[in-house]
């Protein structure tokens, strides 16, 4: 896909006030570690996360993308009657019904003819709503349209170790399934996108690629929705190596059709922004896609694997800290559970500061 009209206005993010580090989450798994005879430090040593960020009990997902929201909007300078499209993309909503972007709308105020809705693809849901944005702004059915989503890990976390230390069943094995949901974090991004004819910034959405791998769909899944009649309590289990490898192999695939999409050389990109996993996924990636590490910008050591916002919350802070120039080629390389890829170029124009 390439687009000739889109811009990148804002991208914004917020941070969670309350920092839990991996020590603390093992502490609290000190019966499964005894049990088992765990080493302590591992889930640092194995994923090079220190600590993550969660949201305060009862915070509403709705709730915190609106003040983001409100955010990219400050920092993009666009009228809200010109706004002609709002999606939500985290996995985390507040209702099942409403769409969590209805109650958004009503936050900022936002037109009427404004279209409105939800989307969910595991990590990948922003970036899925930014091509969806993209395509209406180049078909000329709206002048500028945001996407943003909240990511809340508390529960999950807090579940996989009530589960992890009251199975007495468990195995070392078993355990590996469940260390994945111990690496969530939680955070806000919103993303504004604009017809270049509104932009201030110049920074163009070149194009990107998708790339689907179904046949690994099952490497990665939570419990079955069964919040119907009943409260949810979620959990999720991964096969966090195979998971990775087929990942990787899938972005490959991915890599050599965006490059060739994009007409961009690998040489020619001056900064990646990725989803967060961990620090083995970042080596095997960079590695399979023949590129340098030192052009990406990490955040997974801090803020853990937020999910959907991962990304654009790491763009955002890596703009603010000026990581980005004018002129730069950027790769937005986004993978999923599902398998799915989506990848987007963008060429920096102005340079608009990230806000938390």
């Amino acid at each position: 896909m390439r687009f000739e009209h889109v811009c990148l206005e804002a991208i914004a993010c917020t941070l969670p006030e309350e920092v839990v580090s991996s020590a603390e989450i093992e502490q609290r798994l000190a019966p499964l570690y005894q049990r088992l005879r765990l080493p302590e430090g591992r889930l640092e040593l194995m994923t090079g996360i220190v600590e993550r960020r969660f949201w305060s009990p009862g915070t509403m997902p709705g709730e915190i993308s609106a003040q983001t929201a409100e955010k990219a909007l400050r920092q993009a300078g666009i009228e809200r009657g010109r706004v002609g499209a709002l999606i939500h993309g985290s996995v985390c909503r507040d209702y099942l019904e409403p769409a969590t972007a209805c109650g958004v709308h009503r936050r900022l105020g936002l037109p009427g003819q404004c279209m409105i809705y939800d989307v969910s693809n595991a990590c990948l849901g922003l970036l899925n709503g930014m091509v969806q944005v993209a395509n209406m702004i180049e078909l000329g059915q709206i002048e500028a349209g945001i996407v943003v989503g909240t990511e809340s890990s508390r529960t999950l976390v807090e579940n996989t170790i009530h589960r992890l230390n009251r199975d007495l069943a468990l195995t070392r094995e078993d355990v590996k399934t469940a260390l994945a949901s111990l690496t969530l974090g939680s955070g806000s991004a919103a993303v504004v996108l604009a017809h270049r004819g509104l932009s201030r910034t110049g920074t163009r959405l070149v194009g990107g690629v998708v790339q689907a791998n179904t046949a690994f769909c099952d490497l990665c899944h939570s419990d079955r929705d069964e919040t119907i009649g009943g409260e949810s309590r979620p959990l999720m289990w991964t096969d966090s190596e195979s998971l990775l490898r087929e990942g990787v192999c899938t972005a490959k695939t991915a890599f050599a059709r965006f490059l060739d999409t994009l007409g961009w050389q690998r040489h020619q990109i001056a900064r990646t922004f990725c989803h967060q996993v961990g620090r083995a996924h970042q080596r095997a990636l960079f590695a399979a896609l023949d590129l340098d590490a030192s052009l990406d910008y990490p955040t997974v050591h801090f803020l853990g694997n937020t999910g959907s916002v991962a990304l654009p919350m790491t763009a955002a802070l890596g703009l603010e800290n000026g990581c980005v120039r004018s002129g730069d080629r950027v790769a937005l390389l986004g993978i999923g559970s599902g398998i799915n890829v989506v990848m987007l170029g963008v060429e920096w124009g102005c340079v608009s500061q990230g806000i938390r």
